[in-house]
């Protein structure tokens, strides 16, 4: 269990990381070519998102590997949870796919638990 829960962390963070990157390093008119959905927001606000993304991205891997405070890997993963449950709503109003942000949650939901019981 401890593997997959680790396996889980590392693709969920690194798919945080680069998205969460790839919001804080663009412009917004650039995000708006392939992102559609950041044409809703103000640049800040996407800005801290990924800034949100990042952090989570860190919190996933950091405290567990250290030894830290391992329990805040459980919270970031709830993070990522509440997290895609606002880009689910975004993708639902906006009529897109939200195939991808239930997969995150999925992954974020196993991490939650596996870290929360130890793992």
């Amino acid at each position: 269990m401890t593997i997959a829960v680790w396996i889980a962390s590392a693709l969920l963070a690194l798919a945080n990381l680069g998205a969460g990157g790839f919001k804080l390093l663009r412009p917004k008119p650039k995000l708006v070519e392939v992102q559609p959905w950041t044409n809703d927001f103000g640049a800040a606000q996407i800005k801290g998102i990924g800034a949100l993304e990042v952090l989570a991205a860190v919190g996933l891997i950091l405290p567990p590997l250290t030894g830290i405070a391992p329990i805040l890997a459980a919270f970031a993963a709830v993070g990522v949870v509440i997290l895609q449950a606002g880009a689910i709503a975004t993708h639902v109003r906006r009529h897109e796919s939200i195939v991808p942000n239930i997969v995150l949650v999925l992954l974020a939901a196993f991490v939650a638990v596996g870290r929360f019981l130890g793992f």
